[in-house]
């Protein structure tokens, strides 16, 4: 398995600044269907906290920034929940994945830019509630969003 932590090459603005992927090497009848991991709640503390709308690409008055963008921010995770989930994916799944990526987001966040937790599931997308899993041992709500239409079906193997 591959796993690919990117640093960030300045300092960043606040704790909350990663995003984090998996790839599964079969999923749902698709091979290497990559998962983007997020957040699902946070306190309404959290939300309204006025120091998140300067992190945001601002369009109009300062301090201000689109509810959606500001998600991008609360889905993501610290550098502490990040190494959490990426060895719980390791002790877990190292046999079903082929890669973990995290990479720190990127500053000023821009506007209208949806969170994952604003998408629908559809047809061939949807989402993984590891809160569910019995063997899910982490204290914060995780879920991953997959797009199997993006990915090829397992019976094409070359």
């Amino acid at each position: 398995m591959d796993i690919t932590i990117t640093t960030p090459a300045s300092p960043l603005p606040c704790e909350r600044a990663y995003s984090l992927s998996m790839v599964i090497r079969s999923f749902k009848g698709r091979r290497d269907v990559e998962v983007h991991l997020f957040r699902a709640r946070w306190g309404a503390g959290e939300e309204s906290d006025p120091g998140l709308g300067d992190l945001m690409e601002h369009d109009a008055a300062p301090g201000n920034g689109s509810p959606e963008s500001r998600k991008v921010v609360l889905e993501s995770f610290t550098a502490d929940e990040r190494d959490l989930i990426v060895n719980y994916l390791k002790q877990q799944y190292s046999t079903r994945l082929t890669a973990i990526r995290s990479n720190p987001l990127t500053f000023p966040v821009p506007t209208g830019l949806a969170g994952f937790t604003e998408i629908q599931p559809g047809k061939d997308a949807g989402f993984i509630e590891f809160e569910k899993i019995p063997s899910y041992s982490l204290d914060f709500p995780l879920k991953g969003y997959f797009d199997l239409s993006r990915h090829l079906p397992l019976a094409d193997e070359d």
